[in-house]
């Protein structure tokens, strides 16, 4: 199970960037609900909310370097719940999926856009989400990673 959902981030993430790359650079933004939520084609070159930009010679090392530890973990992780490997799952297929863009383009495509927050994509989604469930799991109900 864990690894297909580290998979189907990987294939949705890619999914939508090649989309994203086809038909939304020309355009540069397209509004779905307009001043609420558009598709908008951005570079971004650093980390969450555009920190650090244009410093993949830290990021690439660093999240392959997380990468390793995150396949450790699931591989390791037997008896840890179903939940603990999910979130550690989403956070492993988004982290892959942005290195893929970094490593590819240079840059990781971003085009969510809700106009209140910075742009992202799938794969910031999935490590979000991973890390929320995981720090619920850790802090809330007290499972550790073993």
């Amino acid at each position: 199970m864990t690894w297909i959902v580290v998979i189907a981030v990987l294939v949705a993430d890619r999914v939508t960037k090649f989309l994203c790359l086809q038909y939304l650079v020309p355009l540069g933004t397209v509004p779905v609900i307009n001043g609420v939520f558009h598709l908008t084609y951005v570079e971004n070159t650093g980390a969450a909310f555009g920190m650090l930009q244009g410093k993949n010679w830290f990021f690439i090392p660093a999240v392959i370097l997380v990468s390793i530890v995150l396949v450790y973990l699931i591989w390791s992780m037997k008896d840890a719940s179903r939940y603990m490997r999910i979130s550690l799952a989403l956070i492993l297929g988004g982290a892959i999926g942005n290195l893929i863009d970094r490593l590819w383009l240079g840059y990781v495509v971003d085009f969510l856009d809700f106009r209140v927050w910075p742009v992202f994509n799938v794969a910031d989604s999935c490590v979000v989400v991973g890390a929320v469930l995981l720090g619920y799991l850790v802090v809330v109900k007290g499972e550790g990673i073993k």
